[in-house]
């Protein structure tokens, strides 16, 4: 079922530059911000030549066998956490996704200060031996960056702050994650039903999402699950439990999941625009925490109660969902 109601169409074109009221885009994207912690984005000027590049190269990838893959596997990235992993190897609560996908971040060389100090999911990325894939990947990722700095300023604007408020204070050097992800097609088990990505909440700020148009993402509201099927044209854009602990609860890091019910793989592109590494989350002055989450949320466990910085919620996190990999490099 899908209910767009609920998840409301933005056009973001005021905030990249395109004219139009700026005003009136924050409020809308603070309404979403409350109500659904999702929104869908149009009007973003992302380069559709660049979009087309991006989803031919990965069904390239992803089409080629599994001894192909491996010689980019995540385990020859080491503490970078960047490449490919196989169907089942992600966890989600501790059950198996039935996904593959490919890790990227910014590109990172040995001379980068945290390279050196030899700090967990910095580095260089691993890129299939396919023309393109690394230049398009890179100019993605850039793209990608400048147009999280714009909806960020949104946001800002929809909580009465200056424009720059998070670019100034958690976004200089903002952690900027990747993930190409292909969900084949659930094969039928009389088992507990097997999902693409179980039930779960994004870790920073903010993750904009190109998905292509099987579907599959779900998006709970209230007691139930609502469709967030794809719209042409847009990204889908939900919240992180950095900027719920931030607003006290006001703004929403709403769980999330996928199943791909469609008879064909699917693929899907989230970029997570994070804090920067050694930011230390707190609470916006004048935000106090208006609902206590643990018992609501997936984990158990409070984004209010923690008192850290982002590097320490990541990597505690994402040290979950890859444990062989953890016990490795880590």
């Amino acid at each position: 079922m899908s209910d767009l109601a609920a998840i409301p169409v933005i056009d973001v074109g005021a905030l990249v530059g395109a004219g139009g009221d700026r005003s009136a885009v924050a409020r809308a994207i603070g309404r979403a911000c409350r109500d659904a912690g999702f929104f869908y984005a149009i009007g973003h000027g992302i380069d559709p030549a660049l979009q087309a590049r991006l989803e031919a190269l990965a069904k390239q990838f992803f089409a080629a066998p599994d001894a192909v893959k491996r010689t980019i596997a995540m385990e020859r990235g080491g503490r970078a956490w960047r490449g490919w992993f196989p169907v089942g190897a992600e966890l989600t609560s501790g059950r198996p996704d039935w996904k593959e996908g490919l890790y990227f971040g910014a590109e990172q060389g040995d001379s980068h200060p945290r390279v050196r100090d030899g700090t967990p999911l910095h580095g260089a990325n691993l890129f299939p031996a396919i023309d393109g894939f690394r230049e398009t990947v890179l100019a993605w990722i850039d793209a990608m960056t400048r147009l999280g700095h714009a909806l960020m300023g949104g946001i800002a604007l929809s909580l009465d702050l200056p424009e720059d408020w998070f670019a100034a204070r958690y976004l200089r050097d903002p952690v900027v994650l990747f993930r190409i992800f292909n969900y084949p097609e659930i094969p039928a088990s009389d088992d507990e039903p097997l999902w693409s990505v179980g039930e779960h909440t994004d870790y920073g700020v903010l993750t904009i999402l190109l998905q292509d148009d099987a579907g599959g993402l779900q998006v709970k509201v209230g007691d139930g699950w609502i469709g967030a099927p794809p719209i042409p044209g847009s990204f889908v854009c939900n919240l992180g439990d950095m900027l719920d602990r931030m607003t006290g609860g006001l703004y929403r890091s709403t769980p999330h999941r996928v199943r791909n019910a469609a008879k064909r793989d699917r693929l899907s592109f989230p970029f997570f625009f994070d804090p920067s590494w050694d930011a230390r989350v707190q609470p916006i002055p004048g935000c106090p925490v208006l609902r206590e989450d643990a018992s609501e949320r997936w984990d158990q466990a409070s984004v209010h109660a923690f008192d850290g910085t982002y590097g320490d919620y990541l990597l505690a996190k994402v040290s979950k969902v890859f444990p062989g990999l953890r016990q490795a490099v880590l």
